[in-house]
């Protein structure tokens, strides 16, 4: 699947990029705007980009539809947005300890406390602390990841979306949108109502080629490109309160792997402060944490390898660009 990564789009490349593509009189242009929620139908500025080829699947307008229409699934649809509620809840509170241990150790052996001439720690202990504490939240953070997807999976093997008439009746119909689709445009928005919708609607099995080299490519931003990703990670540094903790959401499509898709990072991000942006690296690897920037254009493969030039957050905290392999 030939997937392309956009910055945020506040200054439109979008547009550029399909032209790139040419894809002139190869059909439309399905895009997904279910990130907007209530907004999802105001997609004049994107349809305009898109040369007006762009259809809408309405992924946000059929979920409400399912709600509405299927009462079992709307019911079962709250337990299990209650039971993830409660798991982050549970996730972030321990999360919370684990890196203020991290953030503890972390401090330079010149700036520790002394007993005499003499530091309190050695080189050596401190470094194999901070691996250890380091360790501590990978591991929190896989099991958190690992049983959020176990409890949506239970959900859609309880649910049994494509034995529910509704659901089904979309799942059709966004299959057939796709399969006459020239390319897949994924706005940002909400991560979360994103990969939901996503889910449901079976997305990633409508873009599975329709024969050898002709998957659907897909553009994306923002949430967008996050919601292809099979680990969300949420992160802001630059709140009200003082830096917050970046946090594991769940699995989006899972059509990229091992990438953190990092949208507006030098807004978001204390990217100067190279000690914490180096537990941020270490704690995500060995998956490639991408600063999502505007004007960035990344073409990924299918294992998630990004090409020679891409900016990284590299494990000593400092952004760099990928080097030839």
């Amino acid at each position: 699947m030939r997937v392309i990564l956009l910055g945020p789009q506040r200054r439109p490349t979008v547009d550029a990029v399909i032209r790139s593509l040419g894809l002139d009189g190869a059909g439309p242009v399905a895009t997904i705007t279910a990130g907007w929620q209530e907004r999802e139908a105001d997609d004049g500025e994107l349809s305009g980009l898109l040369g007006g080829r762009g259809t809408n699947l309405g992924l946000y307008r059929r979920w409400l539809d399912s709600q509405d229409r299927d009462p079992g699934y709307a019911a079962a649809e709250r337990r299990v947005q209650g039971e993830l509620a409660e798991l982050q809840d549970i996730y972030l509170l321990r999360l919370d300890h684990a890196l203020r241990a991290v953030y503890a150790l972390q401090p330079r052996s010149g700036d520790q406390p002394r007993f005499g001439d003499q530091p309190r720690f050695s080189d050596q202990l401190h470094a194999e602390a901070i691996a250890a504490a380091v360790a501590a939240v990978r591991e929190l953070d896989a099991a958190h990841l690992r049983r959020v997807n176990d409890v949506r999976g239970e959900f859609f093997a309880e649910l049994r979306p494509h034995d529910r008439p509704v659901i089904a009746g979309h799942r059709a119909e966004v299959a057939d949108i796709l399969g006459e689709a020239a390319a897949l445009v994924i706005a940002g928005g909400h991560v979360g109502v994103l990969a939901d919708v996503l889910h449901l609607f079976n997305v990633a099995a409508a873009l599975s080629p329709r024969a050898p080299g002709a998957a659907v490519p897909v553009i994306a931003w923002s949430a967008g490109a996050m919601a292809l990703t099979d680990r969300i990670v949420l992160f802001g540094d630059r709140s009200p309160q003082g830096p917050g903790h970046a946090e594991i959401y769940g699995s989006g499509l899972s059509v990229l792997r091992d990438l953190v898709l990092l949208p507006h990072a030098r807004a978001r991000m204390l990217l100067d402060d190279t000690p914490r942006m180096a537990v941020f690296a270490h704690r995500f690897g060995p998956g490639r944490c991408v600063p999502l920037e505007g004007g960035t254009r990344i073409e990924v493969d299918r294992d998630g390898g990004c090409p020679p030039g891409t900016r990284v957050l590299a494990g000593d905290g400092h952004v760099t660009a990928l080097e030839a392999a």
